[in-house]
């Protein structure tokens, strides 16, 4: 028999799952496909409402607008760039059209509008390319192939306005942080290559299939983590420099794990546990456990955030449970061995960059980002 929840309940449970940071990470797809479509449908009805001739264009205005943008620390800047680019293509098919019905030469009309799309596509190729672009595609909508009047053009113009100030008001309807994402991918990345590291380390035996499809999966959230990059700069006011040394340490990390790995997998003689021969020590299961706990517990807060100060303490002291690695020269180590102590100081290095721009990244200690900007 099925049990009856309460709508009370049912609305409780979705704000709050819908607040939730990480489910709206979970279903940003279909979080932003509701946005785009509730901002369409208030076009819709806007234009409708106040019978506004052309309101199809409106409806367009609001999908060129929104419908690429989905973080918010994208949305300020190509939201603006956007609607500036619609503006002023609107004020130049206002033109067009007005020369048109002083003069009456439609082939000076044609002149003027190639001429006006190809500086447009001048500009379009660089950092002004978003703005010259709409620009153009906005002096069609407005002015036609001069068939158009000009209180067609005012009409098409307005509508163009009503999608861009809709647009903009969705825009802001929870935004989907790329911070969060870039977290929540960089833990599990961070969480992934704990587990490698602990199977390799202990000798587990592992397949070659398994280990492509791992390594696989690692490599494309580090991509879809360069693509986040931009947005979570802006977003938390941290120099991309820094996001870059964060990155190409996640980068290193993970090509020195493969290395290892494959390594291991070959079953070369003394490489089945490279982190245990690099540690030199009479307790090496105390390094695997150190190198293991301190990407667990970077993992932990990139996931979790408000615990941080207590697993990642910015004062340079290694998580609970861990213990300091114990260098190993370079000229005295084999090859394998100083992979395994390069991979472990470089966990070591990325620990000390997330604790030192820890009050950044993590945003719930910060006033909402909305707030910001």
């Amino acid at each position: 028999m099925a049990i009856l929840v309460p709508p009370r309940v049912l609305a409780v449970r979705l704000a709050r799952a819908i607040s939730s940071p990480y489910y709206r990470y979970r279903h940003a797809r279909a979080l932003h496909a509701m946005r785009v479509g509730l901002a369409m449908l208030a076009s819709i009805l806007v234009t409708t409402g106040i019978n506004v001739p052309n309101g199809i264009w409106a409806s367009v205005t609001v999908l060129v607008v929104i419908g690429g943008l989905q973080h918010h620390g994208n949305i300020r800047k190509r939201a603006a760039e956007r609607a500036l680019g619609t503006v002023l293509g609107a004020v130049v098919g206002l033109l067009l059209l007005v020369q048109l019905h002083l003069i009456g030469s439609m082939p000076l009309m044609y002149v003027l509008m190639s001429l006006a799309a190809g500086v447009c596509g001048y500009f379009a190729i660089g950092r002004p390319g978003y703005v010259a672009l709409l620009a153009a595609i906005t002096i069609c909508i407005v002015a036609g192939h001069g068939e158009s009047t000009i209180d067609t053009g005012l009409w098409r113009t307005l509508n163009v306005l009503i999608g861009i100030v809709v647009a903009l008001a969705f825009s802001f309807a929870l935004p989907l942080y790329a911070t969060y994402s870039w977290r929540y991918l960089l833990a599990r990345n961070l969480r992934e290559c704990a587990r490698l590291y602990t199977r390799i380390a202990t000798g587990a035996p592992g397949e070659a299939g398994a280990q492509l499809a791992a390594f696989v999966a690692l490599g494309q959230r580090l991509v879809k983590l360069r693509s986040l990059m931009p947005s979570v700069a802006k977003e938390i006011d941290v120099p991309l420099k820094e996001l870059e040394a964060i990155q190409r340490l996640n980068r290193s990390i993970l090509s020195a794990l493969e290395m290892i790995s494959t390594a291991a997998l070959a079953g070369q003689q003394g490489v089945t546990s490279p982190a245990r021969a690099a540690v030199g020590a009479p307790e090496p299961d105390a390094h695997v456990h150190a190198v293991r706990t301190t990407l667990l517990a970077m993992a932990r807060a990139l996931r979790f955030g408000s615990n941080t100060r207590a697993w990642l303490p910015a004062n340079g002291a290694w998580p609970p449970g861990a213990v300091p690695i114990i260098v190993v020269s370079a000229v005295a180590a084999n090859g394998p061995e100083w992979l395994a102590q390069r991979f472990a100081e470089q966990v070591d290095e990325l620990r000390e960059l997330l604790a030192r721009t820890e009050s950044h990244w993590n945003i719930e200690r910060r006033p909402p980002l909305a707030a910001q900007s």
